[in-house]
């Protein structure tokens, strides 16, 4: 719970800053009349607003398992990327309108210099809160916290296509350039939402999650002992802050119901001690059969109907299946 305290936090800071930046960013449209710093300054709306939301399903999403939701509230979280997608495409069609119209009708921008250097100063800020915030959302395993850092990064890109664009507009007096410029951002931005709703879908559809599957696979090889003959129908995927994960182990069909009861116990210290406190595993046992004699390296083992060839490797391609 310390680590999901901090994700609230950092949530917290971001909405604050979000909006302090999205200010700056309309003073600075104010400044210069500039088409295309008002697409970043609208961009910078649905910041605030995507904050605010990650900040809320964060908080729900730890809330504990109930009776209604038995498996917690951590998809909540697959939500508010999938809003903050939707939310970024509907800013790209305001900013693809504001644009064209300054291409068919460019204007001088008065004060240019002035509102540049009040943008670069924002976006060296914007700069520093996202990778804050993807940082923090790979250490917690927050897919919200994550996906809004990621949404920062892109905004912190779109300003600076903007600021160098702007510049060379400064230099050339091309003012049309404006409205293209205003133009690319909005394709950017759509592109970058098509991205987060596809993320949304993938999580809420439970979308295998390759490297939450080798990471399992890394763990279960590094505690790996004799009695673990082999292991089949590997699945796993995240809610929130929640991890669960599935499959079939093979033990020696002679160990005792206590005995087994233990590996398992075992199993799920190991499995929180990687991917912390509220892991969940599921695991169907399985007798071992005379063909696995020979991946088993079991020993001494009374049952045995042929010698161990070779012992087999734990990848995610094999165990999956």
């Amino acid at each position: 719970m310390k680590g999901l305290g901090a994700g609230k936090q950092i949530l917290v800071v971001s909405l604050i800053l979000s909006a302090a930046i999205m200010c700056a960013k309309f003073l600075a449209y104010y400044i210069t009349s500039s088409s295309a710093i008002l697409s970043d300054a609208l961009e910078s709306i649905i910041n605030v607003v995507a904050a605010a939301f990650s900040l809320g399903s964060v908080i729900l999403s730890a809330k504990p398992p109930d009776p209604s939701h038995p498996y917690g509230h951590g998809k909540i979280e697959y939500f508010s990327v999938g809003f903050e997608g939707a939310l970024i495409i509907l800013a790209a069609i305001s900013i693809f309108h504001q644009g064209l119209s300054k291409v068919f009708a460019p204007e001088e921008l008065p004060r240019l210099d002035t509102g540049l250097a009040l943008m670069s100063g924002v976006s060296v800020i914007n700069g520093i809160l996202g990778y804050c915030l993807i940082r923090m959302g790979r250490k917690i395993g927050s897919d919200a916290v994550f996906a809004h850092g990621k949404h920062i990064i892109t905004d912190v890109y779109t300003s600076g296509g903007v600021i160098i664009g702007l510049f060379l507009v400064m230099l050339s007096g091309y003012w049309f350039v404006d409205g293209l410029i205003a133009c690319l951002v909005g394709a950017n931005i759509i592109v970058s939402g098509f991205f987060l709703i596809k993320r949304a879908f993938s999580g809420l559809m439970d979308a295998s999650d390759e490297l939450l599957l080798e990471n399992i696979c890394d763990v279960l090889t590094a505690y790996r002992k004799d009695t673990w003959i082999d292991l089949h129908q590997l699945r796993a995927w995240r809610s929130g802050q929640r991890v669960f994960i599935d499959f079939h182990l093979i033990l020696p069909r002679d160990l005792s119901l206590e005995m087994a009861h233990s590996e398992v116990k075992q199993l799920e210290t190991f499995f929180d001690h990687h991917f912390g406190q509220g892991t969940e595993i599921f695991v169907h046992l399985d007798p071992c059969e005379d063909p696995e004699c020979t991946v088993c390296s079991n020993d001494p083992c009374g049952i045995r109907k042929d010698r161990i060839n070779h012992k087999k490797l734990w990848m995610r391609e094999s165990v999956t299946s």
